[in-house]
């Protein structure tokens, strides 16, 4: 294992794993909608488009014709916090790989043809995942309401008109900005040597200059005093119910126990939510959640699918038994062991892959500060007692620290319950 700091400020870190003769490469540039403002949302996404549509150097398409050819393949993806370049590769398309990575890093061709051609894209992906999607939407209302202050309040995909507004002096900008090398983290593992990697990386990436740092999120979301509430009518098949806890940022020590709550909670056919709510009242067919563990608190989600002519709020009345009582007593020691073999099986599932790896390295380094602190976290799930989940479930899963979103059919009058906070509409 090797990690070095580039002339630049840009971060390499390499894991060796000689099984197998390919590469996993992950590029982790910070830079998501939590970097965005007010009329120019949805700037990084926007990113992830036009990193693979040409340089100076190489025409669009062509980044993925050279990387297929050598068996190759890529992809990206864009969160609140991170856009993530991830490539995998045979072992001797490395110094292929990183100059292709560089070059767009430095060379990245801003053509007005195909930058509407890109919003165009971006604008029909917004329809498919937003406006003609029911989670989608509910979602995105559900986060612009818990959030009054912070820039997660805006999707990462952006807002319609923001979407139509980009100005090029707008990406131009972007670009210089979070695309400099200093606010870069590159992750490789499998079949590589770390010297020789980190030579090539020297020799491709050091030569882009370095930029002054991003300016710093500075807006700290106050604290939430009420629950606030979401109503969106519109055609759908079966009701759905969101619930949008305050949740702490990543490294916030308290992390292991929040992943081992939620996967107490949800994950499986005998997770606590499951049990209660699909299969003893079968109020809802299914269950589901995550944590938005990012640079800044957070989110934590809770959400119910119900079932055609399902009554709302029959199952968030149930849903709030259940947490209250695991928010005064905890969960079973039989739940929290289940939880913890759950996560210790997954991480250590994750790091049976080089692309689990090299996932993995990015993560600990760009959200915690430090790499190592991944070959620490077995034991920090190990050591998680059910009094520290019964008091992070006492603090999370505070009614008046959450919002809840209810999508009802449309013409479908099954109680959504009085509104306690602001509402949405949806056509």
């Amino acid at each position: 294992m090797r990690a070095a700091t580039l002339a630049n400020g840009m971060r390499v870190i390499v894991w060796p794993v000689r099984n197998i003769p390919n590469i996993a490469l992950y590029n982790w540039v910070r830079a998501g909608s939590r970097n965005e403002a007010p009329g120019a949302t949805g700037l990084a996404h926007f990113f992830e488009h036009m990193m693979f549509n040409g340089t100076s150097r190489h025409p669009p398409g062509e980044f993925d014709r050279m990387m297929e050819a050598e068996g190759g393949a890529n992809n990206a993806f864009t969160s609140d916090d991170v856009t993530v370049y991830q490539d995998w590769f045979p072992a001797n398309a490395l110094e292929l790989v990183l100059d292709l990575e560089s070059d767009r890093v430095a060379h990245l061709a801003f053509t007005p043809a195909v930058i509407e051609s890109e919003r165009g894209v971006v604008a029909s992906e917004r329809r498919l995942r937003v406006e003609d999607n029911s989670h989608g939407l509910l979602a995105e209302q559900v986060q612009a309401t818990a959030f009054v202050a912070h820039p997660y309040r805006f999707p990462t995909i952006g807002w319609p008109a923001d979407i139509r507004s980009w100005r090029l002096e707008d990406l131009q900008a972007f670009y210089r900005t979070y695309y400099a090398p200093n606010n870069l983290t590159l992750a490789l593992a499998g079949d590589v040597d770390p010297e020789r990697a980190i030579a090539l990386a020297r020799r491709f990436f050091e030569p882009i200059p370095a930029q002054a740092p991003p300016p710093p999120v500075r807006a700290v979301e106050p604290e939430q005093l009420c629950e606030r509430r979401v109503l969106i009518r519109r055609q759908a098949q079966t009701p759905l119910l969101q619930c949008a806890y305050k949740a702490p940022r990543a490294a916030d020590p308290r992390g292991p126990a929040v992943n081992l709550l939620l996967s107490a909670l949800v994950e499986g056919d005998a997770s606590r939510l499951h049990r209660a709510l699909v299969e003893d009242r079968q109020l809802a067919i299914e269950v589901s959640g995550h944590w938005q563990e990012g640079f800044d608190p957070g989110l934590l989600w809770l959400s119910l699918m119900l079932p055609e002519g399902g009554d709302p709020e029959e199952a968030r009345a149930a849903l709030d038994a259940e947490l209250a009582a695991v928010a005064a007593d905890g969960v079973t020691e039989a739940e929290l062991e289940r939880a913890r073999n759950l996560a210790t099986v997954g991480l250590w599932k994750k790091l049976a892959a080089i692309d689990g790896k090299a996932q993995l390295l990015g993560e600990y380094e760009v959200f915690h500060g430090d790499w190592p602190q991944l070959f620490d976290a077995p034991e920090r799930i190990a050591a998680v007692s059910a009094e520290e989940l019964r008091a992070v479930a006492a603090e999370i899963l505070d009614v008046r620290r959450r919002t809840l979103g209810v999508l009802v059919p449309s013409g479908d009058a099954a109680g959504a319950g009085p509104d306690t906070g602001p509402q949405s509409s949806g056509a």
